[in-house]
This record gives C-alpha cells, structure tokens and sequence, in this order.
C-alpha cells in the first residue's frame, strides 16, 4: 500500500464493539491489523487510544463532525 487510505465501513461483533475495518480500496482488516497499520502510519483520519484496561482501540481523529465517527459508519 503506497498511499494512506481511509476507513470506509466496519463490521462489528454481538457487543458492538469494532472488528475489522473495509477501507476505500475494498480490503478488509481485523482490528488488531488496522491498528498495527495505523501506528505505521497507513491509514489516515483514525489514531489509536489506549482504554483504562490497557487495550487499544481505534477512534477518529477528532473534527467536531460525529458522522465520521467509526461508531457511525456504515456497517458490512
């Protein structure tokens, strides 16, 4: 991947939490894989937070528009 690209679509699981992400090219990540392509600085708009518990996850980049939110994208 040579440019950085953009999460398009999530798939969540029973809890709502994220899964696995689909990007703008089709392909499609689980979670552990898009964090790790985060933090190489492969996908853009999304940084990786770390929850009390020590876990890390995904979230927007903060804009002050919700509807980017990767709670509100479509699901797959």
């Amino acid at each position: 991947m040579s440019d950085k690209s953009k999460v398009i679509k999530v798939k969540k699981n029973s809890q709502g939490d994220i899964t696995d992400v689909m990007l703008e090219n089709g392909n499609i990540y689980s979670i552990d894989e898009a964090i790790m392509m985060t933090k190489d600085g492969l996908i853009e708009g999304i940084n990786v937070g770390k929850a009390k518990n020590g876990r890390e996850y995904l979230r927007s980049n903060p804009n002050g528009d919700e509807s980017d939110n990767l709670d509100n994208k479509p699901i797959f």
